[in-house]
């Protein structure tokens, strides 16, 4: 009975406590949800809507015959892409919906045997990215094309299509790094491994009807936040204590949970874990300095907020299972067990559990078949650098030498200096 009045009497105090200022609490409650209404709003339909007035195109890059260079290349591009970064005033936010920044999407396509590569950016862009690829790959060709997606129907599954497919995150923290590109390397002779071989390999085993997609979507974070962002994340590395946070109403559930074990035993008071601060040369093992070098170099490079996203389409009578695990196989290259891996999250998974398993996964189909197509950043996101999506996406070098990869026929040159002009 002490418990129940003792209970009624700290519900009665919170009680009085929201009575006695509601003018407070209500005014603060209504600002955040009338702030996500508005800025959904403007974001997609305020006539004046930054993101409705965007254009947006689609280049297909072939890669050069020979590539006798790794994926460094590429990171120049990447890092290259993160000039677009701006920083909108309080009228272009609130009015204009410019919350997000420009926006990126690398694509890695298998079509029925063959292996294309995307990039999709606003028009604006075009002769900017045009210039970075040829900066680093003279020799490529880059054609305008139309969007692929619009070849296949609007609605998988459907009766004549099915697909399967998931986002990606991060097993741990954001900035600690997968494999890199520097680590495929053969123990003897020291030559790299391009880890892109797996991949266009399973796109090229492809057949009739059957498609992958492997989706990259990219937005430049501003440079001056990251070591800010992920102070806590480098502490922990390095064995310090980092106190958690979990705000007033993370502190008011604290104390209402703990109501009943205030009743029925003694108060207990836990001290403050505490570790032994000593020279960090002694206190972490080799692995752990690894990995804490990997991460604050990870955080030198420029960053960029990601969506990783894959579908594996499909003709009802050609699906094959085993195509996409085979090729999530080879995602896992650039897992690392002591640093970072990627896995696909479970909630974005294509099936459905214990009841009505069929509607549910059909409903998860066509909802990441539909985020897919508008390339958005809906659900979980992770933070790659520079050097880890130049691991990931990038062109095979010379030495890959499957058929999937469509190459240019010869070596481009420039046209004479001295030629005629009639």
């Amino acid at each position: 009975m002490n418990n129940v009045s003792g209970i009624n009497l700290i519900l009665n105090v919170i009680w009085q406590a929201i009575v006695s200022f509601w003018w407070i609490i209500l005014p603060i409650m209504f600002y955040y949800i009338f702030h996500e209404l508005w800025v959904d709003y403007v974001l997609a339909y305020a006539p004046d809507s930054w993101l409705g007035k965007q254009t947006w195109t689609m280049l297909e890059v072939i890669p050069p015959r020979e590539i006798e260079r790794g994926p460094q290349m590429m990171e120049n591009i990447f890092t290259g892409m993160t000039g677009v970064l701006t920083t909108p005033n309080t009228f272009d936010k609130y009015i204009r919906g410019f919350w997000i920044q420009d926006r990126f999407s690398l694509e890695l396509v298998g079509e029925e045997g063959k292996a294309h590569f995307y990039f999709r950016m606003q028009k604006k862009y075009r002769k900017m990215m045009e210039a970075h690829i040829y900066a680093q790959y003279p020799d490529a060709e880059i054609l305008e094309v139309e969007d692929y997606y619009n070849k296949f129907p609007r609605i998988v599954p459907n009766k004549d299509w099915d697909m399967w497919g998931a986002d990606f995150d991060f097993v741990n923290k954001d900035p600690i790094p997968i494999k890199t590109y520097d680590k495929f390397e053969e123990s003897v002779t020291g030559e790299m491994i391009d880890p892109m071989a797996a991949l266009v390999e399973n796109l090229g085993a492809l057949g009739p009807g059957q498609h992958i997609w492997l989706q990259f979507v990219l937005q430049p974070r501003p440079e001056p936040d990251a070591k800010k962002d992920y102070a806590d994340v480098l502490k922990k590395l390095k064995g310090e204590v980092v106190p958690e946070v979990i705000g007033p109403l993370g502190h008011l559930w604290d104390v209402i949970k703990n109501v009943p074990k205030g009743f029925s035993g003694p108060v207990e008071f836990k001290a403050a874990d505490k570790k032994d601060l000593g020279p960090l040369e002694f206190r972490l093992s080799p692995v752990e300095k690894e990995l804490l070098k990997a991460t604050e170099e990870n955080l030198g490079k420029n960053l960029f907020k990601t969506k990783l996203r894959f579908i594996y389409l499909a003709r009802r009578e050609s699906f094959d299972g085993t195509l996409r695990s085979s090729f999530i196989g080879g995602l896992k290259q650039f897992n690392d067990i002591n640093f970072n891996q990627i896995k696909p999250e479970e909630i974005s998974k294509t099936y459905g559990k214990i009841f009505f398993t069929k509607s549910r996964g059909d409903f998860r189909k066509r909802k990441l078949y539909d985020r897919y197509r508008r390339r958005n950043m809906d659900g979980a996101t992770i933070v790659f650098s520079t050097k880890e999506l130049a691991t990931m996406f990038h062109f095979p070098d010379m030495y890959v030498k499957s058929p999937a990869v469509a190459r240019t026929a010869a070596k481009l040159g420039a046209a004479p200096a001295n030629l005629p002009i009639e």
